[in-house]
């Protein structure tokens, strides 16, 4: 027969691993209940502090941590990045790839870019995350929902800017809402490339779409929707197009570096 003993267990022990079982995983409770994020995960970026100024951040500006990875976008151009975190107080940032498109905001992305490097302090408070560097700057940062990635497929595009040479630009003047296009589940394309509705079949490849010969209207057309239908003609036909999805925004890059960046209008019904 056993006998089962009361074991007194030193106060000082008794602590201690109190203390140890608290501290399993790294979500942690704070102040009257609140529990401290973990760093992993997606965040939602909301502005930097740098040089003494505050710096808000494009809506499509987020960072998604792993364990050993991050990917992220600093609002136009998306990275990846390898990290090695000192448990919750300090993470360690390795850039890795990034794309190289000269994009509107290129302040705020050169900024996000430059911090994002090196040993970085960790801050934590309820549903917020704010990085530190060396010399006090930081990234600021909500775990409120980042804007989902649209689908390719059931959504009508709606061409916002071309991309020449590396660089962005908007539609010029008269031309802004006039190139649509909706890919359907079968991959076929229709829409309208600026004045002449048109339609096509795609394939895919992985991340990479290429469109077959169009079938057009007929139209005559000049002036900026004139410009806006030849470049997209141009594009549609030059080749395999690296897809990129990115929140509600659609970007299609010929290997020439030639492309378009669209939003997601609605879902198609």
């Amino acid at each position: 027969m056993r006998i089962l003993r009361h074991v007194t267990v030193p106060a000082g022990l008794a602590l201690v691993l109190a203390l140890a079982a608290a501290g399993c995983g790294r979500a942690e409770e704070h102040g009257a209940g609140a529990v401290l994020p973990d760093p992993v995960g997606r965040w939602a970026v909301e502005s930097l502090t740098t040089g003494g100024r505050t710096l808000h951040a494009p809506a499509a500006a987020r960072l998604d941590l792993g364990e050993k990875e991050a990917k992220g976008n600093y609002g136009c151009n998306g990275f990846t990045a390898s990290v090695s975190f000192a448990g919750t107080s300090a993470v360690t940032v390795t850039p890795g790839a990034t794309t190289t498109m000269a994009c509107a905001d290129m302040e705020f992305e050169t900024a996000f870019a430059k911090l994002f490097t090196g040993r970085l302090t960790i801050d934590r408070g309820p549903d917020r995350l704010t990085l530190k560097t060396a010399d006090g700057s930081t990234i600021a940062m909500t775990s409120e929902p980042v804007v989902p990635d649209a689908p390719l497929t059931a959504v009508e595009w709606t061409v916002q800017s071309l991309v020449s040479g590396g660089s962005v630009s908007s539609l010029p003047a008269g031309a802004a809402g006039t190139a649509r296009f909706t890919i359907a589940a079968d991959l076929s394309v229709s829409g309208t490339l600026g004045c002449n509705r048109f339609s096509a079949q795609v394939t895919r490849d992985g991340d990479k779409l290429t469109f077959g010969p169009l079938t057009t209207t007929r139209m005559a057309c000049d002036g900026p929707a004139g410009e806006v239908e030849a470049k997209l003609t141009e594009l549609f036909a030059s080749g395999p197009l690296l897809t990129r999805i990115e929140g509600r925004l659609l970007t299609l890059t010929a290997a020439d570096g030639d492309g378009l960046i669209a939003e997601a209008a609605s879902v198609v019904e």
